[in-house]
């Protein structure tokens, strides 16, 4: 089935997947801001939810929208699929449906963007590993506790030694390695840190220590992200994100450190994920921002989408 899929799929599009079987790990939020943050570099983006059962990802952009529309506000929004569970009572007529509806869904971005990232669960499943084998990026937020960590890779405790892979990373290798096999591509794996403690706790250095022993054997590399702050919490009811310039408005009239602090983050974030921008995208988002600023009125979606 992958095959069929990397066929449909839209040669020219990058595909970030963001995926962890750890619930909590922060992977809605991440994929909303690496979404805005493309959007804003001037690129054409489109997302698909996995997860039809909590729908974060879906939801925030409904939110995005509908506070659009009321504030009169300029907010980015990207083309977005939700892929609907099947519904009978045989297990592979489910995964069949399932997978015919991320088939049609990539054929329909057929070379229309240059961007898709997937939303995955946190769970295994048929389709989410079969999304993850479709990545050229494979985003894996967690939390920085040996926790997070055990879906990864098991940790002896007397000495913190790596001893073995975990569950879910054994499911990114096998993904990996029929990449490989199908087309020679590799996927970028990248470990995305949430919630990091002080630099000098045991903790994070455990956290490193163990991290680095594992990217030995599996070839990803890990990078820092968000820390526990209320702010990207209080962002889901409207849909903004640190990257919007109207954002502290909409939670008072000053830049709070926090806000502030947050916004460092994502954009430390979008330059570590080293993904492919182009110049041509950089001059479409100046072009679209001039328009909308002698325009006085926000852009509407189909024309966010036009090259």
């Amino acid at each position: 089935m992958l095959d069929t899929v990397c066929e449909k799929r839209p040669a020219s599009a990058h595909v970030i997947v963001v995926g962890n079987e750890k619930g909590g790990s922060g992977k809605s939020t991440v994929a909303l801001h690496v979404a805005v943050g493309l959007l804003k570099a001037g690129q054409r983006v489109a997302t698909i939810d996995l997860d039809a059962r909590q729908q974060s990802l879906t939801r925030y952009f409904k939110n995005r929208r509908a506070w659009a529309v009321h504030s009169g506000l300029d907010l980015e929004l990207p083309v977005r699929f939700c892929i609907e569970h099947g519904r009978t009572m045989q297990i592979a007529d489910n995964e069949a449906f399932e997978c015919q509806r991320f088939i049609e869904a990539a054929a329909a971005l057929h070379r229309s963007v240059d961007f898709i990232i997937i939303d995955t669960p946190g769970t295994d499943s048929y389709l989410s590993r079969l999304a993850h084998s479709t990545a050229d990026t494979l985003i894996t937020p967690m939390n920085d506790s040996l926790v997070d960590f055990d879906v990864l890779g098991f940790v002896e405790p007397a000495t913190y030694a790596v001893t073995g892979v975990a569950h879910y990373a054994a499911m990114v290798r096998e993904a990996r390695r029929k990449r490989r096999q199908l087309d020679g591509r590799e996927i970028d794996w990248i470990l995305v840190r949430n919630r990091r403690t002080g630099l000098a706790s045991r903790n994070t250095q455990v956290i490193t220590g163990c991290l680095r022993e594992l990217s030995l054997k599996l070839g990803f590399r890990a990078i820092d992200g968000f820390i526990e702050r209320s702010i990207y919490r209080e962002f889901f009811l409207r849909g903004v994100t640190a990257l919007d310039p109207s954002a502290s408005s909409e939670f008072g009239t000053r830049k709070s450190p926090g806000r502030i602090a947050a916004l460092e983050e994502v954009k430390s974030l979008l330059d570590q994920l080293k993904l492919p921008l182009d110049e041509q995208a950089r001059r479409r988002a100046a072009n679209r921002a001039e328009w909308s600023r002698q325009a006085g009125e926000p852009l509407q979606e189909d024309e966010l989408f036009t090259a």
